[in-house]
């Protein structure tokens, strides 16, 4: 009999974890955290002796070095902080270095390639609530994005293309996605997320399927659940998969930071995307098909406790 990877109730096995995670990555299947940098995953993924200095934890030293730890367990992690940058050649040289060979990044391309007019924020200073000119400026994303990942390549799994709510119409959306896919390089691997759930039609998979480029499925708050997407014919439009669990469906992404911070435990179990999430690596692994998969602390409360519960 197969024990659990539990060795009592509240223990957290993270070598059986890591073995897991490591024999399916060996099969395609890459599963892995949203981000990295949680000090609620100490005493699970994280060891706090790690990080001392002079016998206090040293936040700084988390901040700076978790990430070697973290792929000790995980063969897979999705940048979500490229949304917000253009990362320079010295950012990318010390990422790179604290992952063995084998690790696989997922990148979130920076917004200001994906957000068709910045909203109103304080962060966005005088550029909030006006059109955004790079909007889909496949050379401004291959210049300032792509070219300086290429040294990079055997580490970089995909590059997500993350779109928030839009006003706009499909076609008027798939007019500017089209050329845009067209006309990136070929090096790398490429995925569109979508928030807007009327886009979900044929037309759309058609044009990622035209390029090589997969859907993200996604668990988010507006859109349909994850059984939903996956459900939909010709829904699979490259020889990958992708996947992140995000958001409970109809919870708000603050709702979700004040219920579940600092994200040490399963808060809110969510059976239905874990299902989904179960479903898609069994068809991975029925395919032969590549799949990355990455579960955000958002979505229950503790990434890597949901992650266990897919693999147990």
């Amino acid at each position: 009999m197969v024990g659990s990877l539990f060795d009592e109730p509240g223990a957290f096995d993270r070598d059986a974890l890591a073995a897991r995670l490591k024999a399916l990555a060996g099969q395609g299947i890459f599963i892995g955290g949203s981000s990295w940098k949680y000090e609620g995953w100490i005493g699970q993924v994280y060891t706090r002796e790690r990080y001392l200095a002079r016998g206090r934890f040293s936040q700084s030293a988390f901040q700076a070095e978790c990430l070697r730890e973290y792929a000790e367990t995980f063969p897979t992690v999705c940048g979500d902080f490229a949304f917000y940058q253009f990362p320079t050649d010295d950012f990318w040289r010390k990422l790179f270095a604290r992952v063995p060979a084998g690790f696989r990044f997922a990148f979130k391309a920076p917004e200001q390639i994906t957000c068709q007019a910045f909203p109103t924020h304080p962060r966005y200073g005088p550029r909030g609530g006006k059109k955004n000119e790079m909007f889909l400026d496949a050379r401004a994303i291959a210049d300032m994005f792509l070219r300086p990942l290429m040294p990079y390549r055997d580490k970089t799994a995909l590059v997500i293309f993350e779109f928030g709510s839009m006003r706009a119409e499909l076609s008027e959306f798939l007019d500017r996605l089209d050329p845009f896919l067209a006309a990136l390089p070929p090096d790398f691997r490429y995925a569109v997320e979508i928030r807007n759930p009327e886009f979900l039609a044929n037309d759309y998979f058609a044009c990622l399927r035209g390029h090589h480029a997969a859907h993200v499925y996604n668990a988010w708050s507006r859109m349909p659940e994850l059984r939903v997407q996956t459900a939909i014919a010709d829904s699979a439009t490259a020889d990958f998969q992708v996947c992140r669990a995000l958001l409970r469906r109809g919870r708000m992404y603050e709702e979700a930071v004040a219920a579940f911070s600092p994200y040490a435990e399963i808060k809110d179990p969510n059976p239905e995307a874990r299902d989904s999430m179960r479903i898609l690596i069994g068809r991975a692994k029925e395919d032969k098909r590549m799949l990355f998969l990455f579960v955000n602390n958002r979505l229950e409360g503790n990434a890597p406790l949901t992650i266990l519960s897919l693999v147990e």
